[in-house]
C-alpha cells in the first residue's frame, strides 16, 4: 500500500529524462574522453597513484 504515488512520481521523471531535450556541453565531453588535464594531482607536480603502472599499459592511440 502507498506505492502508486512514488510509482506515478518516477513514471513522470522517466518520461520528463526521455523526452525532454537537453543542452549537452560536447567540448567538456571531448576534454573528459581524451583524457584533458583536469587533475588537480597533475597541476601540482604531484605523482599519480597509477604513475606505477604506466609501464604495463600498451601503445597510446594518439
Amino acid at each position: 500500500m502507498g506505492r502508486g504515488r512514488a510509482k506515478a512520481k518516477q513514471t513522470k521523471v522517466a518520461r520528463d529524462l526521455k523526452y525532454r531535450t537537453h543542452e549537452t556541453d560536447f567540448g567538456a565531453l571531448a576534454k573528459e574522453l581524451h583524457g584533458g588535464d583536469t587533475d588537480d594531482a597533475a597541476e601540482a607536480g604531484q605523482p599519480d597513484e597509477y604513475d606505477k603502472w604506466a609501464d604495463y599499459a600498451g601503445p597510446s592511440r594518439d
